[in-house]
């Protein structure tokens, strides 16, 4: 590869850089260069999103779960979750804590003394309750992720077409013109190979960022597990 680079530059044909390269390409190139650049352009903008979404979740949830366990009362906590919405586990917490309030009025018979204690009737619907907001809030992390993950897998394709393409318009020179020399070649070879840096320009930090972002997002998830388990927990030690 690095021979061909060094050929093609003798030739001339990186002689006016990569601008001038581009211009030099044919309507094809030039397509399947724009379609990547777009494919790009996207995956940069999903990657600093999400990086400061993923970034202020993990925050606010380390925040929120020292704020419940240190609070005595569930309407303590939803009093200052609409300062930590960006948390799933607050997502969690609301759905949880409007299942239990619900549970409670329906046990609770009228004219009941003031003082009893109050009562959960089922578990089992607290828990489905905890698991459809922990769902909620993980589809809500994972949006947009799978645009990287497209990226990675497409763009090193359409770049092998570029490829591809460029390969075959300097063949197609060869033969039109009975030569092979550095002149007639140059051209389609220097499509191929900017088409094939683009598509793996696109490809590697799409790649990168998706895998990285969905290793913090099984971070989040996994916390919005165990603060589903701890929220059952206290349910059951308080209100059963």
């Amino acid at each position: 590869m690095f021979n061909v680079l060094l050929i093609l530059a003798q030739s001339g044909s990186f002689s006016g850089g990569v601008s001038h390269l581009i211009g030099r390409s044919g309507l094809v190139a030039k397509f399947v260069l724009v379609l990547l650049a777009l494919f790009s352009l996207i995956s940069w903008a999903i990657i600093f999103y999400k990086g400061l979404v993923l970034r202020r979740a993990h925050t606010h949830s380390l925040a929120f779960i020292d704020i419940f366990r240190r609070s005595s009362k569930f309407s303590e906590v939803n009093a200052i979750c609409s300062q930590l919405r960006a948390s799933p586990l607050v997502g969690v917490f609301q759905a949880g804590y409007v299942e239990v309030n619900q549970q409670v009025r329906a046990s609770t018979p009228p004219g009941n003394p003031a003082g009893s204690r109050p009562v959960v009737r089922s578990l089992e619907a607290l828990s489905r309750a905890l698991a459809r907001a922990a769902t909620v809030e993980q589809t809500r992390l994972e949006r947009r992720i799978s645009f990287l993950a497209t990226t990675a897998a497409v763009t090193p394709f359409v770049g092998l077409f570029g490829t591809v393409w460029g390969i075959m318009n300097a063949f197609e020179a060869i033969g039109g013109t009975g030569s092979a020399n550095l002149a007639v070649v140059a051209p389609g070879i220097s499509e191929a190979l900017i088409t094939t840096a683009m598509g793996l320009a696109a490809a590697i930090p799409a790649a990168i960022f998706f895998n990285f972002y969905a290793s913090r997002i099984k971070v989040l998830s996994a916390m919005m597990d165990d603060f589903a388990l701890e929220f059952l927990n206290i349910v059951e030690r308080n209100f059963t």
